[in-house]
């Protein structure tokens, strides 16, 4: 048997004391008492082996990388440690130099797209997450959640693929798509228009067919968070004699505001997180000037690091990559600021 080392505190001492002495011995034995429940639960420690494995090698060693937006690494054969540091003279290139214009507007995109992607779809998935939650046969409910999640499990490619066809103009020996038909005979675009190929119309069709691939998806968290509020409090609202929709007023948008609150701060944390993958899909064989107006920061990066243009340009893509993480690291620390000052509610 292990000896256990008992300590007896005299009860003629103040409390303060002998909640400093307790302390003080808890504080002396965390090592010990952290290795015991370790063995303990050896198996739940285990698990979370695989994940630190993870973050080792795709979240924190990569970290290093960040050395090549300072560095002049344009030899392979040296390695990013002997290169010549030359400080922000890649921010300064690519900000003002002769990227500067192709620069910005990479940024610009980005950020529009970003934020008519906010803007129209964050409300999107609580709307469904609210009428989820309105049907009471559970069969229908779980049939129609999962026609809705779908998009979300196809591949991009495929994504894309379906959208490229429902936008076909068509020509002499296929029909345009079905889409495309339509809004035509609505009169909303001239016939035989590649909207695909149209500048003015890129953003409402990756917009669009971004709510409709992550909708359903999005939708999930809401609809856990309105599962979580007592059904008594349904109860006293209605005994009050409010309706639908003042239940859901009073009743489940205050219920999910913890909830709501910390996804909005995700999702603006990511707001400059336009991937590279939809994009080149989209643009692909569609014209310079759909591709220069649909370009966002990820296809920039790799524009400039060689994947989909022949020069290599490391050092600058890592400085466009980097600046773009940073403000988007400020936009969540100011949106955590102003959610904790506004409520209680935060991240950090």
């Amino acid at each position: 048997m292990n000896k256990r080392t008992i300590v007896k505190i005299p009860t003629t001492l103040q409390p303060e004391i002998q909640k400093e002495l307790l302390l003080d011995q808890m504080e002396k034995t965390r090592g010990r008492r952290l290795w015991v429940n370790i063995k303990k639960h050896w198996p739940i420690y285990a698990m979370l082996i695989p994940v630190a494995l993870f973050f080792y090698f795709f979240r924190y060693r990569p970290i290093g990388g960040i050395l090549v937006a300072f560095k002049n690494y344009d030899n392979y054969s040296i390695g990013i440690g002997d290169s010549d540091f030359y400080g922000l003279y890649a921010f300064k290139y690519i900000m003002f130099g002769p990227q500067a214009e192709r620069f910005w507007q990479a940024f610009r995109n980005t950020f529009t797209l970003s934020t008519y992607g906010l803007f129209f779809g964050f409300p999107i998935p609580i709307i469904l997450a609210l009428f989820f939650s309105e049907i009471k046969n559970e069969a229908f409910r779980s049939i129609t959640q999962i026609i809705s999640y779908l998009p979300k499990f196809i591949s991009t490619v495929v994504i894309t693929s379906i959208i490229a066809l429902m936008l076909s103009s068509g020509n002499i020996t296929t029909a345009p798509g079905i889409l495309n038909s339509l809004f035509t005979n609505f009169g909303w675009i001239p016939p035989e228009t590649a909207m695909l190929s149209k500048p003015q119309y890129f953003r409402s069709i990756y917009i669009i067919s971004n709510i409709w691939e992550t909708a359903g998806y999005g939708s999930i968290v809401y609809f856990a968070a309105i599962m979580a509020i007592s059904p008594t409090s349904y109860e006293a609202a209605r005994i009050d004699g409010a309706n639908k929709l003042a239940q859901i007023r009073y009743v489940t948008l205050p219920g999910m505001a913890p909830t709501l609150i910390i996804m909005l701060i995700l999702r603006i944390g990511s707001i400059l997180d336009v991937g590279y993958e939809k994009v080149l899909l989209l643009t692909e064989n569609r014209g310079t000037e759909i591709i220069q107006s649909a370009e966002v920061i990820s296809t920039y990066v790799l524009s400039l690091g060689g994947l989909t243009s022949g020069a290599s340009q490391i050092n600058f893509a890592a400085a466009a990559d980097l600046f773009n993480a940073l403000i988007a690291m400020f936009l969540v620390l100011g949106a955590n600021f102003i959610s904790r000052r506004v409520s209680d509610t935060s991240l950090f």
